[in-house]
């Protein structure tokens, strides 16, 4: 099998060679650009500068070496160009991340280093995002979400929104270029693409304290707002997907996390109430318009409560697979998921025994793991979220080898080897 034809049967629950693996091709279940050069060295790989494709994350885009040595199944892919598949000249430029990394990035005027170490990121225009020496991300304000919560909870002039989404269309340029960056990637590759920017996220507007207690308190404003969104998603995806079809396997469309580490955000009869319809007429859409384009789901936390809900949504993936938070184990999981949800992720306790296990813990719970989660195939293999950037090297390569050894078949990444 090649690597997309492993991918697209796992996805359709049909048996499979091995067990595929990914590590970096959807960015929250990626690799840290400060853990990065230090895997590159395990893998007996020339060193480099990581590029990082995520600045906020900090994520490195795992290159065609480090795919080949680890035997990964996906690539990552995104509308602005962010994959492993190419470097175009010009495009990327060095950074040194205050002595600390040095790095690779597109647009260093959007970096800053303070005295004393501190990294500034300008988005929308402002210097708002924040790395001090002892961190390895970037941070906002309350995470960039308001926390004054005593006032008026925030709400849309919704007639407004839906004459300026109504206003907007795709513009035929803009189009055009994404369609040749995804045929390039389909060109450039046998594995499968997992392609980044079209999709339907809802979101947490007005921030997720307020967004949340808005659909508790009005969730017929919520109604309204989310058939708007509806309305111009299926405009935007009706005009983009035909063309991009033929050349992407998986599609990253929604990224709302419902979880906490303990439960939902919201009760789940709200979340079934008011998400569930919007989400399943645009996955509806999306199997329509490209039946053979996998919809992908990124939904982080304690959703196991709400996972019938995920699965009559119409998604064909569900993403990380969360299960060590709120109390059920990833047996669980798969046995409400058997059949109906392709899960990607859940290959080992991220918060727990990533980081505080030893090597031989690490490949104890991954091959336990991905023996389960393996069962009737719908299920790719990598953590639950970013390998950080304490993570060594030695653990990564462990939880890979063990998912390996498991899955049959393939080659086992090992220290110092470059591809074995």
């Amino acid at each position: 099998m090649t690597s997309r034809e492993r991918i697209l049967a796992a996805l359709s629950f049909q048996s499979v060679d091995r067990l595929p693996v990914d590590l970096g091709a959807m960015r929250s279940t990626g690799i840290s650009a400060f853990a990065y050069p230090k895997l590159v060295e395990a893998l007996g790989l020339p060193p480099r500068r990581p590029r990082v494709h995520d600045t906020t994350q900090m994520l490195a885009i795992v290159e065609r070496d480090v795919q080949e040595a680890m035997g990964l199944d996906v690539e990552l892919l995104d509308v602005a160009g962010n994959t492993a598949l190419w470097e175009d000249a010009g495009e990327w430029h060095d950074f040194d991340y205050g002595g600390r990394l040095e790095a690779r990035v597109r647009h260093p005027e959007a970096h800053r280093v303070l005295p004393g170490g501190t990294v500034e990121q300008k988005c929308g225009g402002q210097w708002n995002h924040r790395m001090p020496p002892g961190s390895h991300v970037f941070d906002a304000l309350h995470g960039g979400q308001p926390v004054d919560l005593d006032g008026e909870l925030p709400k849309e002039d919704l007639a407004a929104l839906r004459r300026r989404l109504e206003g907007e269309t795709v513009d035929a340029n803009w189009l055009e270029r994404v369609v040749a960056t995804c045929r390039r990637a389909r060109e450039s590759s046998d594995r499968a693409i997992l392609l980044h920017d079209v999709g339907f996220p809802f979101g947490f507007r007005g921030g997720m304290a307020a967004w949340s207690m808005t659909c508790v308190e009005d969730p017929e404003y919520v109604h309204a707002l989310h058939e708007i969104l509806t309305q111009h998603a299926h405009r935007r995806l009706s005009a983009i997907l035909p063309h991009l079809a033929p050349y992407v396997d998986v599609l990253m469309v929604c990224a709302d996390d419902q979880g906490t580490q303990a439960s939902t955000i919201l009760p789940p009869r709200l979340y079934r109430e008011l998400y569930v319809p919007y989400q399943r007429r645009l996955n509806d859409l999306c199997h329509r318009l490209a039946p053979q384009v996998k919809t992908f789901y990124h939904c982080c936390g304690a959703i196991y409560e709400i996972l019938d809900d995920v699965i009559a949504s119409g998604y064909d993936v569900l993403n990380p697979v969360q299960w060590s938070a709120g109390g059920h184990s990833y047996r669980e999981w798969k046995d409400r998921c058997r059949g109906r949800i392709a899960l990607w992720g859940g290959g080992v306790n991220s918060q727990v025994t990533l980081p505080h296990g030893t090597t031989a813990d690490v490949a104890a719970e991954a091959a336990e793991v991905a023996s389960y989660l393996q069962e009737d195939s719908g299920f790719v293999f990598c953590p639950i979220h970013n390998l950080l950037a304490e993570t060594p090297a030695e653990k990564v390569l462990a939880l890979y080898g063990a998912a390996k050894r498991v899955g049959g078949g393939a080659k086992v990444p090992r220290m110092g080897a470059a591809v074995v």
